[in-house]
């Protein structure tokens, strides 16, 4: 049996990653979403392994002691990080799996996982990117030129990926991405 494929989905805030990747699991059912592990409560409605890894902050430190994770950070007082194990056994059952993550994170997926496949997320231009941020209302002016200025920075680092995909459409996004996976399953792997 052939292995699984991880797929890094990445890119800077308010590019669409979420929607990308929400509609992408609904027209590959077969695809499989990364799990993270967190250290904060479980909100209403939430299940242990379909929403999170729900661990209390001791089993999250121990995870980072023994290298069981592909990447971690804090915020807002708790951990979140990509378990090891659950990307790895779902690769080894054969079945793709997909993680939706900020430029950092996915940056340090690619040190402890460089045979993953890396897709930025570009939009269609700043300006629209811009207009994003600004349509969910939520943002003071300061805040959005603070995510605009982060977003150059990110949108710097695309060289560190595999491909890059403009999330004009969600539609044709998805099908681009479609289209990476296929390629992807069918290249010529030559063993090291």
């Amino acid at each position: 049996m052939s292995k699984g494929l991880l797929i890094v989905l990445s890119g800077p805030s308010g590019v669409g990653k979420g929607t990308v990747c929400s509609k992408l699991r609904q027209r590959l059912p077969e695809l499989v979403y990364s799990v993270s592990a967190t250290t904060r409560s479980p909100r209403l409605g939430e299940e242990h392994g379909v929403n999170y890894f729900f661990k209390t902050r001791e089993q999250f430190l121990d995870m980072i002691e023994n290298d069981q994770l592909l990447e971690y950070a804090e915020y807002v007082n708790n951990f979140y990080g990509t378990p090891r194990d659950f990307v790895e056994q779902t690769i080894n059952a054969g079945k793709d799996i997909i993680l939706e993550i900020e430029v950092q994170g996915a940056l340090k997926v690619k040190e402890k996982f460089p045979q993953g496949i890396f897709v930025f997320l570009l939009p269609p231009s700043l300006d629209e990117l811009k207009d994003r941020i600004e349509g969910r209302g939520t943002e003071n002016k300061a805040t959005i030129d603070h995510r605009m200025m982060v977003a150059a920075d990110e949108i710097s680092l695309i060289e560190h990926y595999d491909y890059a995909v403009v999330n004009d459409e969600i539609d044709l996004a998805c099908e681009r991405i479609q289209s990476i996976i296929v390629a992807e399953h069918c290249k010529v792997r030559k063993s090291q």
